[in-house]
């Protein structure tokens, strides 16, 4: 079986069983304040009005 250690996706460090995929609450709340912020974005083309609107 392969157990590659992986890092926190924040800082690099090794992660915690407790926080995972993260090593600590504060890299997990930062990720969570890019979701947000709007700092991770989905590729894509931009909704119409109608879209957003619900009737598209």
């Amino acid at each position: 079986m392969n157990t590659t250690r992986r890092s926190c996706p924040i800082c690099a460090k090794p992660r915690s069983e407790t926080h995972t995929p993260f090593c600590s609450t504060r890299c997990r709340d930062r990720d969570l304040a890019q979701w947000f912020t709007d700092g991770y974005v989905v590729p894509g083309r931009p909704a119409t009005p109608d879209e957003i609107a619900g009737e598209g």
